[in-house]
């Protein structure tokens, strides 16, 4: 797990899985968590980014996030918009960001993948490859403030209070997931 190479935040567009593939990251990381939602366009990009957000807040550096959907219908698409302006009021860029699918690969190169409902955490113990090394949970496992909700939901077929919902139970879990991740890279 130590030496294995992660990437960090990025800059720009995301490139593709293809690309991912062959492409080394510069920058060595002690985990790496992968946020796992349907299309990658909503949950997934939210949770990625507020992730990252905190954890460079907390001086936690060496966790590499990205976010993956367990469908390709988005692919190399930008978040949805209503994503991106409803993050963008609570200060995360969601612009840079471009869909991708899950890919076998993932099992292996993530020490979590962390779904945003249980539909997600039963297509990934369908599809998980034996002798896979990543550990799967749900997001909102971590969440202090809302204890008692288990899933994020889908916001995309709703209005704009969807996605503030979204915000508020990614922002509460990831707050968790940071004091988490901590104590697995000391």
């Amino acid at each position: 797990m130590w030496s294995r190479l992660r990437r960090l935040a990025q800059v720009g567009p995301r490139p593709s899985a293809a690309a991912l593939a062959q492409t080394p990251s510069p920058v060595p990381t002690r985990l790496s968590v992968l946020m796992v939602c349907s299309g990658n366009i909503c949950r997934s990009p939210t949770a990625e980014v507020v992730l990252r957000s905190k954890l460079q807040r907390a001086g936690v550096l060496d966790v590499a996030v990205d976010s993956a959907g367990t469908h390709g219908f988005h692919t190399e698409e930008a978040p949805d918009p209503r994503a991106m302006a409803a993050a963008a009021r609570r200060g995360y860029d969601l612009s840079t960001l471009r869909a991708r699918p899950l890919g076998m690969d993932d099992f292996q190169r993530f020490d979590w993948l962390l779904a945003m409902d249980q539909g997600h955490i039963s297509w990934l113990s369908q599809r998980r490859p034996q002798g896979a090394c990543a550990q799967m949970g749900l997001l909102m496992d971590s969440a202090t403030r809302f204890t008692g909700v288990a899933e994020v939901p889908d916001p995309y077929y709703g209005g704009p209070a969807g996605f503030e919902r979204v915000l508020d139970l990614v922002e509460d879990a990831c707050e968790g997931w940071v004091a988490r991740l901590r104590l697995e890279v000391a």
